[in-house]
């Protein structure tokens, strides 16, 4: 790691500090500045920062900051992070390590991590696999994405639909297994994002509903309902 100069009044001083202000606008302005100026020596200065800043703007800053970053020097810090036993530590480590786009990344997107217990740090999890899974692993991940269908509320449920929809058609085998399930919410959230799937211009809250009426009810009558 490039060490940061300790001068009392050397800029990079005066940007650590301001990363930790109490006012949000000026932490962003110190995020910007990181990202401007690319100093490496700031690399684990902004890493850390991310495990603990609790404002999102600021936070979606640190990550372009990184990425403006050499990724010998971001990539490994950021794969530690993903061990952190804080949430936040190894949701922010994932988005950013998927704006990176390294797909060298892959193995250190376990499954631990997209069945992580915290429903943000497993969206996380899910946006960052489908973009930095291997050519040819695409089935698998979705294998595994569709594991977790019905889980948690709308807002997990979307994210969980929009991971799975990227991967495109290869994820219809998953989808018709779960389907098949015994669980009516699983099955709801599986027809929902293969509607999706074939209608990205869709709403999502009336496929789901539509799903549920099917899975309560059952199907229509061939020819009067689309699935």
């Amino acid at each position: 790691m490039v060490p940061i100069n300790s001068s009392p009044d050397s800029p990079a001083t005066r940007l650590l500090e301001a990363l930790g202000a109490a006012n949000s606008s000026i932490r962003l302005q110190a995020a910007l500045a990181a990202g401007t100026g690319a100093d490496p020596g700031l690399a684990a200065a902004l890493v850390a920062r991310c495990a603990i800043e609790p404002d999102f703007f600021v936070r979606d800053m640190l990550t372009w900051a990184l990425t403006r970053l050499p990724t010998e020097i971001t990539v490994p810090a950021l794969r530690a992070e993903l061990r952190s036993e804080g949430a936040q530590a190894r949701s922010q480590a994932l988005h950013t390590l998927s704006k990176i786009g390294d797909k060298a990344v892959w193995p250190a997107i376990t499954r631990s991590l997209l069945r992580d217990p915290d429903d943000e740090v497993a969206r996380s999890a899910w946006r960052a696999a489908v973009i930095l899974v291997p050519d040819g692993m695409e089935a698998g991940l979705a294998a595994e994405l569709a594991a977790q269908l019905g889980r948690g509320d709308r807002t997990v449920r979307l994210s969980l639909s929009r991971a799975l929809i990227t991967l495109g058609e290869v994820i219809e085998p998953a989808l018709r297994t779960a389907l098949t399930g015994a669980d009516p919410a699983v099955r709801a959230h599986a027809r929902a994002t293969r509607q999706l799937l074939h209608d990205p211009d869709a709403a999502f809250d009336p496929a789901v509903d539509e799903a549920k009426r099917i899975v309560a009810l059952g199907p229509e009558p061939a020819g009067e309902a689309a699935c």
